[in-house]
């Protein structure tokens, strides 16, 4: 017999499949057969989406059989990046990029693939010739194993 994770994992995965813009962060089952699902999509995530997502799970499940519940969330805009999906979705926006050298580097994601990503910022450095500082723009490319943490920056205009 299946267990109630085999179950809901199978029901995710056809809902993934219904709205293909929509991707899974996270999936568990605790020992309570507490299902939590974290999805992120290509466009923003309406509340919506996370309905579907968990009437899709829920309605395929048997409560005869089974006792569980389902939380259906959407990855928060203040959470880290994890997947070269989320960066893809990203491009355009500022990131705040922890690499694992320490570093800290704030900076416009203008590309992103499956491999690496590119970012973009302007610098002050000094002047070549003469006193003073002089603006640059600098660019750089960081594999995803290079990087400890990225955040999107929200920013208020």
């Amino acid at each position: 017999m299946e267990s109630i994770k085999e179950k809901a994992k199978t029901f995710l995965a056809q809902a993934m499949e219904e709205n293909p813009s929509l991707f899974v962060i996270e999936f568990s089952v605790d020992s309570k057969d507490h299902i939590k699902v974290v999805i992120d999509g290509d466009d923003a995530v309406s509340i919506s989406d996370c309905i579907a997502v968990s009437r899709k799970i829920e309605h395929q499940m048997d409560p005869e059989l089974d006792d569980f519940s389902v939380e259906v969330t959407s990855y928060g805009v203040s959470q880290p990046l994890i997947m070269p999906r989320q960066y893809k979705k990203n491009v355009g926006r500022k990131l705040e990029l922890k690499l694992n050298s320490g570093e800290v580097v704030k900076a416009d994601l203008v590309a992103a693939d499956d491999k690496e990503i590119k970012l973009s910022w302007k610098a002050r450095e000094p002047k070549p010739i003469g006193k003073g500082k002089i603006t640059v723009d600098k660019e750089a490319t960081y594999a995803y194993d290079a990087i400890k943490e990225a955040k999107v920056m929200v920013i208020f205009n």
